[in-house]
């Protein structure tokens, strides 16, 4: 398949992806479907480029879906996994084994910066976290000072740890 034949399966499964969440999900969602279809066609073996694209866009959604808990109904947007396969009409066996197959490839899971929503950025529980001498504890355990320095490095887009171990 050419460069050209992979940009054209690329730009058509953005259509599928933007069209699906133009009708059920919204923005954020399309430019996480976006940011993550790009990426694929940047891989030296672009996955889409055999199979049918309503799949490849259906898993594209799930696995951008599963780890912003899209199909909990505790959050929003909501929809339940079966109106992306009756939308795309897919059978969910086939788009779960893409989907793992997209999340496996790109390490995503809940919390992952890279493809999380603003909501689920803001929501983190480990926003609140940080690492000393390799335990995971809440910044407010830490004395003050240590508390600011973490905000401070945080709000400039660093992550920080400390190790209280003399060597």
């Amino acid at each position: 398949m050419t460069k050209d034949q992979v940009k054209e399966r690329q730009k058509h499964l953005l259509e599928l992806t933007g069209a699906f969440c133009a009708q059920k999900l919204d923005g954020e969602y399309f430019e996480l479907c976006e940011k993550l279809i790009k990426k694929m066609g940047r891989k030296r073996e672009v996955p889409f480029k055999r199979g049918k694209l309503e799949i490849w866009a259906a898993a594209v959604i799930q696995s951008i879906g599963s780890i912003n808990f899209l199909f909990d109904k505790s959050f929003e947007p909501y929809i339940p996994s079966k109106e992306i396969h009756d939308y795309f009409g897919t059978k969910p066996t086939t788009v779960s084994n893409k989907a793992r197959v997209i999340k496996e490839m790109f390490d995503m899971w809940h919390f992952s910066p890279e493809f999380s929503t603003s909501r689920m950025e803001k929501d983190n529980p480990f926003n609140n976290m940080v690492m000393v001498d390799d335990l995971i504890l809440p910044i407010d355990s830490l004395p003050e000072d240590m508390q600011q320095m973490v905000r401070q490095a945080r709000a400039e887009g660093k992550d920080i740890s400390f190790t209280t171990k003399q060597g």
